[in-house]
């Protein structure tokens, strides 16, 4: 995968916990999705098989069935704008599993963003987004803080949505 095809030079800078490159805007939302192993598998499941993304309710397309490096992946809103990004890490490890993609050219933004789930020691279950970009088109610069607001709101629905994704069909103590 050649770094040449992303349209910003920090690829995989969102696999250090706070990590913004200069001139960009950092993003961190973390969400609680419950407790437990079960939580977990099922929260790291939907996050690596793109089932977070096609249940957010934007269109999505990806070339593989799992999250792996170097799969692309295009996000549509509202049918309208196209968002070309491709997979630049993932981690499955025992507590933690996730992935993040990058910015190709005709995104509206450039950057990188990571969907990550992880399990602390005291059994919580957390899904956290971080992301860092800056415009890329001229509609996302005129849009300024409200395109800021945005990234938020989708984070945010994205930890509402992997919640109940994360706990269906299991029963509650």
């Amino acid at each position: 995968m050649s770094s040449a095809d992303f349209t910003y030079d920090h690829v995989g800078a969102t696999r250090e916990p706070g990590s913004c490159p200069p001139g960009f805007h950092p993003l961190h939302v973390r969400t609680r999705l419950g407790e437990g192993e079960a939580v977990f598998r099922q929260g790291a499941e939907a996050v690596l098989t793109w089932e977070l993304h096609r249940a957010l309710g934007v269109g999505f397309d990806a070339s593989a069935d799992r999250a792996a490096p170097g799969v692309d992946v295009t996000v549509t809103l509202a049918g309208v704008v196209r968002a070309p990004c491709r997979v630049v890490w993932t981690v499955e490890e025992h507590r933690r599993a996730g992935w993040a993609y990058g910015t190709l050219p005709g995104h509206p933004e450039c950057g990188e963003e990571s969907f990550v789930v992880d399990r602390t020691g005291d059994g919580t279950v957390w899904l956290t987004v971080s992301a860092f970009s800056r415009p890329a088109r001229w509609y996302t610069r005129a849009a300024g803080p409200a395109a800021r607001g945005l990234q938020q709101a989708y984070a945010r629905r994205c930890g509402t949505v992997l919640r109940r994704l994360a706990t269906e069909g299991l029963e509650e103590f």
